[in-house]
């Protein structure tokens, strides 16, 4: 039984420096707002712009997709790409009680884990769905397989120029 206990209070105290770096990073998530009007209106403002939305769905409580909002806002081309082609929008995703209706909306993109990628048309349709397991590397993300993601999905990219 002692060792059990040991066992345990070791795995926690092993996990509070990953805790405490991931309490550094500014939250992004406004879980105030609704999420389906955020997407319909970033949507509005891709379709205006030319462009299309990346609907960054997870929370602030996901350490995973706290790390990368600070990873591509510290990266500039990567900030570039984003900023030239699409709308970003940090979706918040309860993680209780999620609404049948955001679920719907999303294709059910929240079981590939979080934070998952939306990429939306500007008319609202979903262009693609991107596990992010794919872009991480270590405890991090992987800057070439982001930028790939990034560009492949660009509206220029789908029409073929």
């Amino acid at each position: 039984m002692k060792k059990i206990v040991l066992t345990s209070v070791l795995m926690v105290l092993s996990m509070l420096p990953a805790l405490a770096q991931e309490a550094g990073l500014p939250k992004i998530y406004n879980e105030e707002i609704n999420p389906i009007q955020q997407i319909d209106q970033a949507c509005a403002d891709a379709k205006k712009a030319g462009k299309f939305v990346i609907a960054q769905v997870g929370g602030n409580w996901c350490p995973w997709c706290l790390r990368f909002a600070d990873f591509i806002t510290k990266d500039e081309e990567i900030a570039k790409v984003i900023s030239d082609n699409f709308v970003y929008a940090h979706v918040n995703y309860p993680r209780r009680g999620a609404a049948a209706e955001l679920t719907k909306k999303l294709n059910n993109a929240g079981r590939l884990g979080y934070p998952v990628f939306v990429v939306f048309d500007g008319d609202g349709k979903i262009v693609h769905v991107q596990d992010s397991s794919y872009l991480e590397e270590g405890k991090g993300y992987n800057k070439d397989k982001t930028l790939r993601f990034f560009k492949n999905w660009t509206p220029t990219a789908l029409k073929g120029e």
